[in-house]
């Protein structure tokens, strides 16, 4: 059974808007980037890379996001369209 949070708003649709929001903002950084270059600048977010050595398993934990002015324009759009809906 699914859980509805929030007035029927699913989690799964605010993941999946923030992802495309993201990913649109990044090419269309990618498209610009050569009219303004200023529009290329990235930051690293995250967590490098650590690895677990158990001696019979071996566990890699680690994300990193490169975020950009124009990405973050995209998910903070990508959140106002799941605020609407």
């Amino acid at each position: 059974m699914s859980r509805v949070h929030r007035g029927g708003k699913s989690p799964w649709v605010l993941l999946l808007l923030l992802l495309a929001g993201g990913l649109a903002g990044s090419a269309l950084s990618g498209t610009l980037a050569q009219s303004f270059p200023f529009l290329a600048a990235t930051g690293k977010i995250g967590l490098q890379p650590a690895t677990l050595n158990l001696h019979f398993m071996q566990l890699t934990f680690g994300a990193t996001v490169d975020m950009g002015p124009v990405t973050a324009l995209g998910l903070v759009l990508g959140y106002l369209i799941y605020r609407k809906i």
